[in-house]
């Protein structure tokens, strides 16, 4: 893994109206690891892929994705990551085979190589089976996995992973991080990941940030947090940061954020 970052946030700030989403935020991810923004709903992780994924301008501070700024640059900037977000974004009356390869046609990977990737990332991904069944047929493991593997067709530097398991039976959760896994060390591609749950944070993940109320209370790996705290689990050691245990809240910034989203993939 090298050390140099890929992606860098220097005090970036995200208001919508009074309420602030993102307060004075900054971060490195370094290239080729896996990294991950824990926190609860509303704590700012999505506002910040937000802005990454060139769907949100900062109000302030400065975004660099591959030494590239989204909010000037932002189709050199697409091409070099793939996103799932927490919304469902696949075709359910189209097969997992032209979902990957209407993908490949938006990001102009040429027709024999959108092939070979996709046979490669379907047979990574489990799914190559199933590869001609249309997608509403599909758990909700497999539209999860169909999602990475399309993310990853046209070869991203960065995947970013909104909330990925959401709703997930522990199975199907546990079966998709090692696919994530074995990606990371296969391809060498960087992981963004967001979540609440404690146990794939700590599983997964080499560095934690741990964000809320939309501050970066701490970073550092789960060895690391703990170390820092006095604590013997990810989870002590965030009540320790935070004072709160990890919630569900509403989140009217992240109401906001999720129209916008919507909007741009139509």
């Amino acid at each position: 893994m090298s050390q140099q970052p890929i992606i860098r946030v220097q005090h970036v700030v995200k208001s919508f109206g009074k309420v602030t989403a993102v307060n004075d935020v900054s971060f490195e991810v370094r290239a080729g690891e896996i990294f991950a923004f824990l926190g609860p709903n509303g704590a700012g992780k999505t506002t910040t892929i937000k802005m990454l994924t060139t769907l949100l301008h900062p109000t302030s501070g400065s975004l660099e994705l591959d030494g590239l700024d989204p909010t000037r640059h932002q189709t050199d900037v697409r091409r070099r990551f793939g996103v799932v977000f927490q919304d469902p974004s696949l075709d359910s009356e189209l097969t997992a085979w032209e979902n990957m390869d209407i993908h490949g046609v938006l990001y102009h990977v040429p027709r024999q190589i959108r092939r070979e990737r996709s046979e490669v990332l379907l047979k990574m991904f489990e799914l190559w089976d199933r590869r001609d069944d249309l997608v509403k047929t599909f758990s909700g493991g497999m539209k999860r996995r169909l999602e990475i593997a399309r993310g990853l067709l046209h070869t991203p530097k960065v995947l970013f992973l909104d909330e990925p398991t959401l709703g997930l039976d522990p199975q199907s959760r546990n079966q998709m991080w090692t696919l994530v896994q074995n990606l990371n060390k296969a391809e060498g591609v960087t992981v963004f990941l967001t979540t609440h749950y404690m146990d794939e944070a700590d599983r997964v993940a080499e560095r934690i940030a741990v964000i809320d109320h939309g501050r970066i209370v701490a970073t550092g790996s789960s060895a690391e947090l703990k170390q820092q705290t006095g604590t013997d689990s990810l989870e002590a050691a965030f009540l320790k940061l935070t004072g709160t245990s990890i919630r569900d809240e509403s989140a009217t910034a992240a109401d906001q954020i999720r129209q916008v989203s919507r909007v741009w993939r139509r």
